[in-house]
């Protein structure tokens, strides 16, 4: 199953430095550390240029030489390059200079940036002749592994918490996916699917092709800075579940320094997290490296992994950067929803919500300044939990076809838009 990519050298333990070949493995033998893929940066900085990547189609596959593929990508052809937007209605209310919003809500092809690593770990498995895929998912995964491996002709079981949002689960079920519902939570589901891909043999996206998987999230971070015209933003908010997201952005802006591409990597990076599973933010506001397990009990069930695999690199490198974690309410999670929709008509899932309202909370305690450049990850669409606004958007005005029922409505309710028209 060993199969060969000039701009890959081996998967190494990010703990001992042990190397393996490149195979679906993703923890050392001999200290139990999660592996990584090591690349050939001075192969990559030969071919890979700022030219050659704006000439390329825009799709994440544009920076293909960065990613742990070893011929041309057959899954997920159109992912990638979502806008990064320029959101100057947000921060005038937010009082702060220059916000972006990089906006995942519309990633191809479920409208999650799972689509990111979902394509490689399906470009992955394939080209290790797997059959069957499958992943432990909080919803988003689910829907983009569903996706994906119906449009590759793969086989795939996807194993959620019974609890998820409705549109999660209609969002997977219509792939014609084999679905389990399993009663307990996200860190019981993963341990029961850690057996299952030991047993069966089958390619878990976020278990023996972690390692693989894993490195499609960098894309989000490489569009962020092109985007940006090749700058490093001063700051960004990532949400966290399980840790990984915010260790790949860290990785894509050093591997852009590394390769010429940007002329720093001084970006300040930031941890969100909600309050009711808020294990990585504990840790870092505590100072501390042993992360507690937690519970979930938040209705940013995207988020809701008590006990992250990535957690301590997570908090690693938001120490690093300068950054800091923080965390919100689900009450303080529906109102940064309705913000963002207020102001700037992106409707955002809770993870969003989550995002934008830790970025809040951190600019009021002078965290991150107003002055300078801000940029919110937005990562799933507010289609897929309506159950979190449902109760907090009012009903709609009920009148009847007549034109003078309508004048009487807008005059108790806008007395002045008829004056201005």
């Amino acid at each position: 199953m060993t199969t060969e990519n000039k701009f890959v050298r081996k998967l190494r333990c990010r703990e001992c430095g042990y190397e393996y070949p490149i195979e679906p493995l993703h923890f050392c033998e001999y200290c139990f550390g999660p592996l990584e893929v090591d690349y050939d940066y001075d192969a990559i900085s030969g071919v890979l240029s700022r030219e050659t990547i704006a000439r390329r189609p825009k799709s994440m596959w544009r920076y293909r030489e960065l990613l742990p593929i070893d011929r041309e990508p057959t899954v997920g052809l159109s992912v990638g390059f979502t806008p990064l937007v320029r959101a100057n209605r947000l921060a005038e209310v937010l009082g702060v200079r220059e916000l972006y919003l990089k906006n995942d809500s519309v990633n191809f092809p479920t409208l999650s940036f799972k689509d990111r690593v979902v394509a490689v770990a399906l470009t992955k498995a394939k080209e290790f002749g797997f059959e069957v895929v499958a992943c432990a998912s909080t919803g988003n995964l689910g829907n983009s592994v569903a996706a994906n491996a119906a449009a590759a002709g793969l086989t795939s079981y996807i194993f959620i918490p019974s609890d998820l949002e409705q549109g999660k689960v209609l969002g997977t079920l219509i792939y014609a996916t084999n679905l389990v519902g399993i009663h307990g939570n996200y860190d019981q589901v993963n341990r029961l699917c850690s057996e299952i891909a030991n047993k069966f043999g089958w390619a878990f996206a976020n278990i023996n092709i972690r390692p693989f998987y894993s490195e499609g999230s960098k894309t989000f971070g490489y569009e962020i800075l092109e985007q940006l015209g090749w700058k490093v933003p001063q700051h960004i908010v990532v949400p966290m579940a399980g840790g990984s997201l915010i260790t790949k952005i860290a990785k894509a802006i050093k591997e852009f320094h590394r390769l010429g591409l940007t002329d720093h990597t001084d970006c300040r990076i930031y941890g969100a997290q909600a309050l009711g599973c808020n294990p990585i933010a504990q840790a870092v506001k505590a100072d501390t490296d042993l992360l507690k397990p937690v519970r979930p009990n938040t209705i940013a069930k995207s988020l809701a992994i008590g006990n992250p695999a990535d957690g301590f690199y997570a908090v690693k490198t938001i120490r690093e950067s300068g950054g800091y974690a923080e965390d919100v309410t689900d009450e303080e999670i529906v109102a940064a929803m309705k913000l963002l929709a207020s102001t700037e008509g992106i409707f955002t899932e809770t993870a969003g919500g989550v995002t934008l309202g830790v970025t809040q909370k951190l600019i009021e305690q002078g965290r991150i300044p107003r002055d300078e450049t801000i940029v919110v990850s937005i990562t799933g669409n507010g289609l897929k939990t309506q159950e979190a606004v449902i109760d907090h958007v009012g009903k709609p005005m009920l009148i009847k076809p007549k034109l003078e029922e309508f004048e009487a409505l807008l005059d108790k309710h806008a007395p002045g838009v008829r004056a201005r028209g």
